[in-house]
């Protein structure tokens, strides 16, 4: 990097900076500072949906993919997104967004107890800050490949600079620096995208290229994957759609704080349902500027992932490298250092919001003024930034971090997911069940990851043995909940009013706004819209 790359990051961190600022005049409590006052519009919280989930997840971690397991990658988006989103905003919206909760945890204690809901926010917060050390540590690989940072100085100065706009302007600073980054981080992968493709002498090339080193199946999603046929994934057609496309894909994009938290910020409930659809047209092409540039990586440098080579992370950083010229690479730069922000600003303000209402609030130091509360949440932001910078070094020991964060999925997501399943749709369900079933259907991945690691269970691929966790974990979560609730007593009807799904409550519009009833404004147009351009986008790569 040069004056003028320097420059470009400058300008970038200065406008940040400003837009917290700016923000900070509209915190006046702790709505304002945890759900941005649920007052934004549909097109902002859409765009800061998407955004929260472009952090190491998507960059580095889908270009790693793409090193390792070609075309076989875009299932995480046409069949492991896509249509968990259009469920989110479909259906289980309504429930989050009138039951007027500040959290997903908060959900479970007005459907359960204060067992479960415990659980839960234990769970999330845990979670919240492994996913926010992903993204700490996937930055400082970017650093240190590009200005030769140590790695301990790359965590700490980005986890400081995280931790300043969000403790200025709470939600507010980061949604409103999410959209920013949006633009910012599509600019800087356009052109990394086109310069790969010219290097490789275009998508013919391309293809020529791959399908000499790897074979023609490592450009196909479906070859191979077949009950005893091989693939680069290593998987079979069934683990795909009920690991990844049901358990891991509903378990993420329905109960992951991260992303919900968006969708509550809205200033309507027909904002918030339509939130995550919106955000689900650009995560349809995402693949584009993502995974596309990690396959394009295994061409310029073959090495990667070879033994005494480079790790499968390493592969955006090693076209900024290669391709990008100076004022584009600062651009890079920036739009790298603006997805790892936002990444884990999602998760730190995730973790501040169910860390002070679930668990402060509610079982540490209850009625207090609500001042007191916007106090915790600030300095409770710092504490989550210093563990996620500790638990940063603990992502370094993956070569493909995109592995360990399905890991985290598998063992925190489904299990709440299948929780949040029952609870939702079976009035008989009960608190014991919830608590009983949660905890054994996080614990049966985690015995099972250990298990896998230490050879006694054998699988293709780390991603496979992903998926079979995630099916592991909701299938016990299942196990030990039915028995559990047709055993005990459930709560009264009373009680459970707008909590579990009926036809009525699904269909409440709330507070409509001027223009909300126009065609295109439809959840279900959007939604079905949606579904139908993924699945013509898999047209291509099955053919």
């Amino acid at each position: 990097m040069n004056w003028m790359d320097t420059l470009i990051l400058v300008i970038y961190f200065a406008v940040v900076l400003g837009i917290a600022v700016a923000a900070r005049r509209s915190v006046s409590n702790s709505l304002d500072f945890f759900l941005a006052g649920r007052a934004l519009p549909a097109w902002v919280t859409g765009l800061a949906f998407v955004s929260a989930n472009l952090g190491a997840t998507e960059i580095l971690g889908m270009a790693a993919n793409g090193a390792q397991y070609g075309a076989y990658t875009v299932h995480w988006y046409w069949i492991g997104a896509i249509p968990a989103m259009v469920f989110l905003g479909l259906v289980m919206m309504p429930f989050y967004y009138n039951s007027k909760v500040r959290s997903v945890p908060e959900f479970l204690l007005l459907r359960f107890s204060r067992s479960s809901h415990l659980l839960s926010a234990v769970i999330f917060a845990v979670a919240s800050v492994l996913i926010a050390g992903v993204n700490l540590y996937a930055l400082a690989i970017v650093l240190r490949a590009l200005l030769g940072w140590p790695l301990p100085v790359s965590i700490f100065t980005a986890g400081i600079f995280v931790l300043a706009y969000i403790v200025i302007g709470g939600l507010s600073s980061a949604i409103y620096n999410e959209v920013l980054q949006f633009f910012v981080i599509v600019a800087a992968l356009i052109p990394l995208t086109v310069l790969g493709l010219i290097r490789v002498g275009g998508v013919d090339g391309l293809i020529d290229k791959v399908t000499s080193q790897q074979g023609e199946m490592f450009l196909s999603t479906w070859a191979g994957t077949g009950f005893g046929e091989t693939n680069p994934l290593g998987t079979n057609w069934l683990t795909i759609t009920l690991g990844l496309g049901f358990a891991i894909s509903f378990g993420y994009w329905t109960t992951n704080f991260a992303e919900v938290q968006r969708s509550l910020s809205a200033k309507n409930l027909s904002a918030a349902r339509r939130t995550p659809l919106i955000a689900a047209f650009p995560k349809i092409f995402i693949p584009l500027i993502v995974v596309l540039p990690g396959i394009i990586a295994l061409v310029v440098e073959p090495t990667i992932g070879k033994t005494g080579g480079y790790d499968y992370n390493d592969a955006i950083p090693i076209l900024m490298r290669d391709l990008l010229p100076n004022g584009v690479l600062g651009l890079a730069v920036t739009g790298l250092m603006a997805s790892f922000m936002a990444g884990m600003a999602a998760n730190v303000s995730s973790f501040n919001t169910v860390f002070t209402t679930d668990i402060w609030r509610a079982y540490i130091k209850p009625h207090m003024p609500d001042g007191h509360y916007l106090r915790v949440g600030r300095a409770i932001t710092a504490i989550g930034v210093v563990i996620g910078m500790g638990t940063a070094f603990l992502a370094a020991s993956f070569s493909n971090i995109m592995n360990y964060m399905q890991t985290l999925f598998a063992f925190f997501n489904v299990p709440l997911f299948a929780t949040f399943i029952l609870a939702l749709f079976w009035k008989r369900m009960t608190a014991k069940a919830g608590f009983w079933g949660l905890l054994l259907g996080t614990a049966a991945p985690i015995a099972f990851y250990f298990a896998y690691q230490a050879g006694i269970v054998e699988m293709g691929s780390d991603q496979g043995a992903n998926m079979t966790a995630s099916m592991i974990a909701f299938a016990v979560d299942l196990l030990v909940s039915v028995p559990i609730a047709l055993a005990t007593k459930p709560k009264p009807d009373a009680e459970l009013e707008g909590l579990v799904y009926t036809r009525a409550s699904a269909r409440d519009k709330g507070v409509v706004a001027a223009g909300d009833d126009a065609w295109y404004r439809k959840p279900a147009v959007l939604g079905w819209s949606a579904l139908i351009l993924s699945a013509v986008c898999y047209i291509p790569f099955t053919l």
